[in-house]
């Protein structure tokens, strides 16, 4: 039994928050980049698409490879990909090269996704997994809530430099022309750097994989396919993962086009507490779980979502902007709602059905690609109510689930006795 390092501990936790930085950022900056290379909507859904196609793809091979690699080897190989994704953002800043790029640092993300959720188990121990679960969930918001604050600091410092101003004067030399959004790029290089260094020189351990986290074989996999519940909730990975990502990629860019609304500022901040937001829904999501049924749980999340984006939608130019952060809260209990009652819902093969759910996560991809096509030929108001179908979905899920296992609740009194 290895001795339990807080240390590494804490690195994971960094790598969450860089993991959930980096993702997140595509939100702000789909309003920019579709003015930078005059895209329309569907040219642009091309970008977010790149980068969740890569989840869709090596959520399953990420897990094999780590098995056989270890999980230092994968997380070095993850971040060598995420540097050489953003250095050529950085270095050849055009559509395609950016297309490209988005998809190299989507394997790493998705690579390294699979790579730390059993390390964490064998850093902090087994029995407190659920605790450093639950912290690297609100990590992981952290870094979804922090990135568009520091997109607006860039952007308004490199379009107006502030002369003794070192950290931005670092980047501005990596700009070409006017693409003050690119330095953002050079600032996730920067990073990839200083933890590739860091993750090359501390010792990692060897993970022994759980048999619920273990890859199966091909005939596994192909059994699992075959069950109705299994598609059933893979798809309810992709209608949520999908919601979550259309809401953030296209929030800022419906404010810019129906409300007028600036997206370096005010409209970054918006999906700034959409994040946060979400984060404090997870929290109370918590307590939620605890006094109900997640059933119940999940069926009351997505009648509120469904209600938060019909303002968002048809609403007031302030309504609309306060509904879009609200979208966030409720939807924040969802994913990991469907996730557990998926594996309740079958008594064996927990780690290779676990990688079938995580290729979901391909909803990403495809939701807001569907949002900008449609958007194209309908607007964007009216193509953003496919969501009405995703959310719809969840509700329908939170019907038919049969879990073998319920989640554990107590009564208000027993509470209260505690």
């Amino acid at each position: 039994m290895m001795q339990r390092s807080n240390f590494l501990v804490g690195v994971i936790l960094v790598i969450w928050f860089v993991i959930s930085f980096v993702t997140n950022i595509m939100g702000p900056l789909m309003p920019i980049v579709i003015e930078t290379y005059k895209l329309n909507l569907t040219m642009a859904a091309f970008l977010p698409f790149s980068f969740f196609l890569a989840y869709g793809v090596m959520s399953i091979p990420a897990g094999i490879m780590t098995e056989r690699l270890g999980g230092k080897r994968a997380m070095l190989i993850a971040f060598a990909l995420n540097f050489i994704g953003a250095l050529a953002i950085v270095l050849y800043p055009v559509y395609a090269v950016a297309l490209a790029s988005l998809f190299i640092i989507g394997i790493g993300m998705a690579m390294l996704q699979v790579i730390i959720n059993p390390l964490m188990r064998v850093a902090g121990g087994e029995e407190h997994f659920a605790f450093y679960s639950v912290l690297a969930q609100l990590i992981f918001g952290a870094g979804s809530f922090v990135s568009p604050f520091v997109f607006t600091y860039m952007m308004e410092g490199l379009s107006s430099p502030v002369q003794g101003n070192g950290f931005l004067n670092l980047f501005s030399s990596l700009v070409n022309g006017d693409m003050h959004w690119t330095a953002l790029y050079g600032l996730f290089t920067m990073i990839f750097v200083l933890i590739f260094v860091l993750l090359f020189t501390i010792k990692i351990p060897k993970v022994e994989l759980k048999d619920d986290e273990k890859s199966g074989t091909g005939a596994v996999y192909l059994d699992l396919l075959k069950d109705k519940k299994v598609i059933l909730f893979f798809f309810g990975i992709v209608a949520y993962v999908g919601t979550e990502q259309a809401i953030a990629n296209w929030m800022s860019q419906f404010l810019k086009q129906y409300h007028n609304i600036d997206p370096t500022t005010q409209g970054a901040t918006a999906i700034a507490w959409f994040w946060g937001l979400m984060s404090i829904g997870c929290l109370l999501g918590l307590v939620f779980l605890k006094l109900f049924d997640s059933k119940w749980v999940l069926k009351t999340a997505a009648v509120l979502a469904l209600t938060a984006i019909s303002l968002a939608l048809f609403g007031s130019s302030a309504v609309s902007y306060y509904a879009f952060m609200t979208c966030g809260f409720t939807i924040s209990v969802m994913f990991s709602i469907i996730f557990s009652l998926a594996l309740n819902s079958i008594s064996a093969h927990h780690g290779s059905f676990s990688g079938i759910l995580c290729s979901g996560i391909f909803g990403g991809a495809l939701v807001p690609l569907l949002v900008g096509a449609l958007g194209d030929w309908v607007g964007l108001r009216y193509a953003m109510i496919i969501l009405y179908a995703t959310v719809g979905y969840i509700l329908y899920l939170a019907y038919y689930a049969q879990p073998l296992i319920a989640n554990k609740t107590v009564k208000l009194k027993e509470l209260f006795k505690l």
